[in-house]
């Protein structure tokens, strides 16, 4: 069983008012207890309404659940930004559940997603830095479309670059822009959310030898 299923598995059985034992839920699930405690930490650690301890046992009180969700990337990804948006406003209550639907969503991802894309939300992660990027996806996005060239700041202080922006990624807690950098005549791969300026340029570019995304995926790696 894989560690998402058995989250759900112990949420399940947890909901049905009865105290269980970490050693009859572990016998059950057929893992350690020790594995169990663990869960345990992180169903709380999420926002589950747990009670008990070790040695107890445990239960949860009522709360709404919802069953399993099979979620595309670009799911994943509007799913991504609305917590983020909410999470940098000004409304304390809100922010705060924003925080705890990540932590949630954080609990359930599968496991071999990876280490720095394997957490989804804002849970650890700065809200108000990583939403700051947000501003500026409109303009790569469009940018990318129209294969637009870019004037980007990157750090206050710091010359601004011309780019030729080829593609996104999203890692989970950040997206990821690999540009054709014009200013340093070679690839680079920067974070959004460190962009502080950005115009677009009047020129547009076209794929030349050497700087087009499949030049930059031959390589085999970024900077």
């Amino acid at each position: 069983m894989s560690r998402t299923d058995r989250l759900y598995a112990l949420m399940q059985r947890l909901k049905d008012g009865h105290l269980h034992t970490a050693e009859d839920l572990a016998a059950a699930l057929q893992v350690s207890v020790r594995t169990i405690y663990r869960d345990m930490e992180t169903l709380a650690a999420s926002g589950v309404p747990i009670e008990g301890e070790r040695g107890r046992g445990y239960t949860a009180r009522a709360a709404i659940t919802l069953p399993p969700l099979n979620l595309t990337e670009p799911e994943l990804e509007a799913l991504h930004l609305g917590l983020a948006a909410i999470g940098a406003a000004d409304m304390a209550d809100l922010a705060q559940a924003a925080r705890s639907l990540s932590a949630k969503i954080d609990a359930v991802l599968p496991e071999d997603a990876g280490a720095a894309a394997g957490s989804f939300g804002f849970a650890t992660y700065p809200f108000r830095e990583a939403a700051e990027g947000f501003r500026f996806m409109p303009a790569f996005r469009a940018a990318i479309r129209a294969r637009q060239k870019l004037r980007v700041t990157l750090r206050e202080g710091e010359p601004p670059q011309e780019v030729r922006p080829l593609h996104l990624d999203y890692w989970g807690r950040v997206w990821t822009c690999v540009v054709w950098n014009e200013t340093a005549r070679d690839f680079d791969t920067f974070r959004i959310d460190r962009v502080t300026a950005l115009t677009p340029l009047p020129g547009l570019f076209v794929d030349e030898p050497g700087k087009s995304l499949a030049d930059f995926r031959a390589r085999g790696t970024g900077r």
